[in-house]
């Protein structure tokens, strides 16, 4: 989780696809210009079987001189067969 808010923080879109689960990829990411990431809470993790899990998180942000914003969302995450967890989706 902390990797894919720092790659929203920097707006790396390889990164991002890269752990998006192929399921769930959108075809590209797109970015709000001007948007200033103010930090990130992660309120729990837990595992919701043998290999998923879900975080759930708030960050905050601001989109140009604008008042900040608090984001909140429970992410779901799958280990593949490679050992690597996938974002799959969020509510």
């Amino acid at each position: 989780m902390r990797s894919r808010y720092s790659a929203f923080v920097l707006a790396l879109e390889p990164y991002l696809l890269a752990t998006w689960h192929a399921s769930t990829r959108p075809p590209r990411v797109d970015f709000e210009p001007g948007t200033k990431w103010l930090g990130l809470r992660v309120e729990s993790a837990r595992d919701t079987g043998t290999d998923a899990a879900e975080v759930s998180f708030v960050a905050r942000y601001k989109v140009g001189g604008g008042s900040a914003v608090r984001m909140g969302e429970r992410s779901r995450f799958v280990r593949e067969a490679d050992g690597r967890w996938y974002y799959v989706a969020g509510d």
